[in-house]
C-alpha cells in the first residue's frame, strides 16, 4: 500500500552544515565529541589528532555507542601523497571461545542480524558475548604513524569528560531506557545507568545534570599515564581480563597481549572517474564496490533522483547483499551502537573513521573494576556451525562498517561513513550516487529521503519519497514503508565532509535526524 507522507510524524526537521574555504571542517553524532575534535583542530593539531581525540572522548559522552571497550575501523588520507591508509582495530573472538558455548533454542533470534536463537542470549549480552577490544590499539597506531599530538593530550578531553559525566536529557534519557531490560541484569551497568532502578531524568528548568560514569575516568586516567601499551599488557589489561572472567566470560589476558592493531591497505574502486578508498575484506567495503559497479551502466537523470534511480538503487542493493549474505538471515533487530566521524584538517588531510559496541550498549556490562562498557562482538558471529562466519576461537567476523574515503583528479574529494548495521551501506552508497550521479551539493543530499534494501525482499521505503517513486518501487519488489523518525531509526545515521575539487571549500554534513550530531567549521 502507498502510504502518504508523515502518516505517524507530523514535523519536518532540517540540520544546518557546516562549511569553510580553508580551515577544517569536523563531523559526527555527537555534538560535544566533535567540540573536542575542532578545537584539537583550532590548537593546530591534524586530522588523526582531532579524530582520536574525539574517539575517546566517545566513551564518556556517548557510551552506548562506542568508546574504549570497542572495536573500528580509521581511514587516512594525507594531503600530500594521496595514499589512504586503513587502520584495522576490528574485532576477534578471544582464544579460549568455544562454539559449545552457544547452544541453540531452536527458535528464532530477536538480535540485529536474526541468527537463531542462542540460550541465554549470551552472544548478544553478558561476558561471553566479549570480543577483544581494539579501540586503543588502532587509536594510538593511528596517532603513532599519522598523527602530531602526545599521548595524554589526546585522551585529556576524554578524561575530563568521564570526570563530568554523561550529560542527562532527553536523548541520554531514551537511549537508557531503551537499553534497561538487559541493563539491569548486571549490577555494574545497573549502578550507572539505571540510579535508583530507573533510567536517569532531567527535570524541567533545574540546572544540568550529570551521570557519574563509575570508574571510567580513573581508566582513561590510567591511560594517560602508562599508556596504551598497559591496556594490553599491563595491570589494566589484568583487571579487564579478571572481570570479564570472574562474570563468566573467557577473554583472558593473553588475548589482550596477543591482539594486534595493523595497518592495511584499502579496497579500491573507480566509479565514474573517481576513486574510492573503502574499509577492506570483512567489512561492507567490498559490498559498497560491488553497488557502484552494478549501478555504473545506468543513465542517472542529472540534478535529482528519479523514480528510475531508486528503482536501479533497490536492485542493485538487493544483488549486492544477496551476495554478501549468501546463507545469512536477513535480520530485522534493535538498532546497533555504531559512530562515524569524519575529519578533514586545514591542510586537506582526511579521516573517516566508524567505531563501534555493535549494540546499542554492547554487551550491556560494564566492567566494574575499570568502568568500561564492553562490546559484544561476538553477535556478529553466525551461531550455526560450519558457515563461513560460523563462532570459532581467535577469528575475525564479517562486520558492517564502511568507512570511505573518494578522491577526484588526484585530490581528496569526499570522507563518509555511518552508523546502522547493515543499513549503513544503502545509505553510504545512496548519498554518494546523489552526489556524484545527479550534482546534489552535500546538505541536498543528507535531506535526500532514501530507501533501504539491507538483506531479503523488502525493500524499505521512506514515505516522504514521491508517490512515482513509490509506485515504481512496488511494481518491482516488496515494499515496506518505513518512516524516517528519530527513534526508532529505520535508517543509517551517515556524515560526510566534501571538498570542493574547483575551490578547496569544506563542506561538512550530519545525520540530520540525530538530535546530538553535529558539523562544526574551524
Amino acid at each position: 500500500m502507498i502510504r502518504h507522507p508523515h502518516s505517524i510524524q507530523n514535523l519536518q526537521i532540517r540540520k544546518p552544515g557546516a562549511g569553510t574555504a580553508i580551515g577544517g571542517v569536523v563531523t559526527g553524532q555527537s555534538h560535544v565529541a566533535m567540540e573536542v575534535a575542532a578545537g584539537v583542530l583550532a590548537q593546530g593539531g591534524n586530522a588523526v589528532d582531532a579524530a582520536v581525540s574525539a574517539a575517546f572522548a566517545m566513551s564518556a559522552v556517548e557510551p552506548w555507542n562506542s568508546g574504549i571497550g570497542g572495536i573500528g575501523f580509521l581511514m587516512f588520507r594525507p594531503a600530500d601523497t594521496g595514499k589512504v591508509a586503513v587502520v584495522d582495530f576490528g574485532p576477534q573472538a578471544p582464544a579460549a571461545l568455544n562454539p559449545a558455548h552457544f547452544p541453540l533454542t531452536g527458535r528464532k533470534g530477536g538480535d540485529l542480524f536474526g541468527w537463531p536463537e542462542v540460550e541465554g542470549n549470551r552472544n548478544v549480552h553478558g561476558a561471553l558475548s566479549v570480543a577483544v577490544p581494539g579501540q586503543v590499539a588502532g587509536l594510538s597506531i593511528a596517532l603513532d604513524r599519522f598523527g602530531t599530538y602526545a599521548w595524554e593530550a589526546v585522551l585529556e578531553p576524554a578524561a575530563q569528560l568521564a570526570d563530568r559525566g554523561l550529560p542527562v536529557d532527553f536523548w541520554s534519557t531514551l537511549k537508557i531506557a531503551a537499553g534497561a531490560r538487559d541493563l539491569q541484569r548486571y549490577p555494574s551497568s545497573r549502578d550507572i545507568y539505571l540510579p535508583g532502578g530507573l533510567p536517569p531524568s532531567a527535570d524541567s528548568g533545574a540546572p544540568q545534570a550529570f551521570l557519574a560514569m563509575g570508574n571510567l575516568a580513573a581508566t582513561i586516567r590510567r591511560l594517560q599515564l602508562k599508556g596504551p601499551g598497559d591496556f594490553y599488557h599491563g595491570a589494566l589489561a589484568a583487571d579487564i581480563a579478571e572481570d570479564v572472567q570472574a562474570l563468566g566470560g573467557v577473554l583472558a589476558r593473553k588475548d589482550l597481549e596477543a591482539y594486534e592493531a595493523r595497518i592495511v591497505e584499502p579496497h579500491l574502486a573507480r566509479y565514474r572517474g573517481a576513486e574510492l578508498a573503502c574499509a577492506p575484506t570483512g567489512t561492507a567495503g567490498p559490498t559498497l564496490a560491488r553497488f557502484l559497479e552494478l549501478v555504473e551502466p545506468v543513465l542517472f537523470r542529472p540534478y535529482g533522483a528519479d523514480a528510475a534511480s531508486f528503482v536501479a538503487y533497490a536492485d542493485a542493493l538487493r544483488r549486492a547483499y544477496t551476495e554478501r549474505l549468501a546463507g545469512t538471515p536477513a535480520g530485522e533487530g534493535p538498532a546497533t551502537s555504531t559512530t562515524h566521524l569524519n575529519v578533514v584538517d586545514r591542510h586537506g588531510n582526511m579521516v573517516a573513521l566508524t567505531q563501534t559496541l555493535l549494540s546499542s550498549f554492547g554487551s550491556r556490562l560494564v566492567l566494574p573494576r575499570t568502568g568500561i562498557l564492553m562490546n559484544n562482538g561476538i553477535m556478529w558471529f553466525d551461531p550455526r556451525p560450519g558457515r563461513p562466519n560460523s563462532i570459532a576461537p581467535g577469528k575475525r567476523p564479517l562486520t558492517n562498517m564502511c568507512p570511505t574515503i573518494v578522491s577526484k583528479d588526484g585530490k581528496g574529494w569526499i570522507a563518509i561513513g555511518a552508523s546502522g548495521g547493515r543499513r549503513i551501506l544503502p545509505a553510504v552508497a545512496q548519498i554518494m550516487s546523489f552526489v556524484i550521479d545527479h550534482g546534489m551539493d552535500l546538505q541536498t543530499a543528507f535531506h535526500q529521503p532514501r530507501i533501504d534494501a539491507s538483506g531479503g525482499d523488502t525493500v524499505e521505503y521512506d514515505p516522504r519519497l514521491p508517490i512515482d517513486v513509490q509506485t515504481a518501487l512496488a511494481a518491482r519488489f516488496p515494499v515496506k514503508p518505513s518512516e524516517h523518525t528519530i527513534y526508532p531509526s529505520s535508517y543509517a545515521c551517515p556524515s560526510a565532509i566534501l571538498i570542493d575539487p574547483a575551490t578547496g571549500g569544506r563542506t561538512g554534513m550530519s545525520d540530520v535526524m540525530s538530535p546530538w550530531s553535529a558539523s562544526i567549521a574551524v
